[in-house]
């Protein structure tokens, strides 16, 4: 089977600097050295960013250049790799699911906690494996490999900075764990996809986490001006200080001018339930949208994916609870 890998930067590819680690290893001596006397020596093409990047620095247009790769080279490979930076993995495994429910062959990220010029890194056990899920036949979507896992990918988090084992699925199972052979779990649903959508750009989505002692004043603050949207990092199962004197009103005020405000959960493991305790209920009167058991990587990269495609408020509040890719629970 061909393989197309497309190395964005990240830990993986990054040499010791004056200013700290940064992208400069021999990747192609590497994959060459690592590939030969494989069933894939002859079977990999590379391409790589011409300016590569931490992912603490990736950006939405660095997520409309990896689907454009992706297709650009779709006819020429049957499985794709995308070596990448753990940071900012998730959101950007999250955001290819969205943008490729039409592409129809298996995508897996991967990286590593470690470089791979370091002795005991975790970089070769990370790009076999996604490799090996790549050419397995048994995967059609975007996934995450990493730490011996493969992990879909708008399910995935990372949950270590140091851990090799740093990506987990807090809400589902993991696609499949590595063995002799692999252990797969049965498939599950896919999602309703995407026909054909519009480029990722940058949208001004806000982030916020609720905390004990939040004032409206401080709330409104941060919402001043208003953004396009806003992910509200809620408390459990959706709930909020509802005795804090004028803080539903200000997210009442936000919906009411036209923002979406989806409200997820601070728990890596929840289910959104707007409404069912009493100080959750102001968020369900007000129209917030409830993220379900959506990671918040996924409800990110879903908004500005929505927005993207030029939908109004109330459309981009249906489709946040419609499943187009496998990231929601039926």
């Amino acid at each position: 089977m061909r393989v197309h890998i497309l190395y964005t930067g990240g830990t993986l590819g990054m040499i010791d600097t004056p200013a700290g680690l940064a992208p400069g290893a021999d990747l192609t001596g590497w994959l060459d050295r690592l590939l030969t006397g494989t069933d894939l020596a002859d079977e990999v093409t590379l391409s790589a960013f011409d300016h590569l990047i931490d992912s603490s620095n990736a950006t939405p247009a660095d997520w409309a250049a990896i689907t454009a790769d992706l297709w650009a080279h779709q006819q020429e490979a049957d499985g794709f790799v995308v070596l990448h930076g753990t940071d900012t993995m998730s959101y950007t495994s999250s955001a290819l699911s969205f943008a490729l429910t039409d592409f129809g062959k298996p995508v897996v990220l991967t990286g590593s906690q470690y470089p791979l010029g370091v002795v005991g890194s975790d970089a070769t056990p990370n790009v076999t494996g996604a490799l090996r899920a790549v050419t397995s036949g048994k995967l059609d979507r975007v996934a995450v490999f990493f730490g011996h896992k493969l992990l879909a990918g708008n399910r995935v988090m990372k949950t270590s900075s140091w851990a090799f084992q740093g990506f987990d699925c807090p809400s589902v199972p993991a696609l499949a764990l590595t063995g002799a052979p692999w252990q797969w779990t049965p498939a599950v649903q896919t999602g309703c996809g995407w026909h054909d959508p519009a480029p990722y750009q940058r949208h001004d989505v806000l982030v916020l986490d609720l905390a004990p002692g939040i004032t409206a004043a401080r709330l409104a603050a941060a919402l001043d001006p208003l953004p396009e949207a806003v992910v509200l990092r809620a408390f459990g199962v959706g709930n909020m200080p509802s005795e804090e004197p004028g803080l539903a009103a200000v997210i009442s005020d936000t919906i009411a001018s036209g923002v979406p405000l989806v409200v997820a959960s601070q728990c890596p493991q929840a289910d959104v339930l707007l409404g069912h305790y009493e100080a959750g209920h102001a968020l369900a009167q007000a129209g917030a949208i409830s993220a379900r058991d959506m990671t918040i990587e996924a409800v990110y990269a879903k908004l500005v994916f929505l927005l993207c495609q030029g939908l109004a408020a109330e459309e981009i509040a249906h489709w946040m609870v419609t499943d187009i890719a496998g990231e929601l629970s039926s």
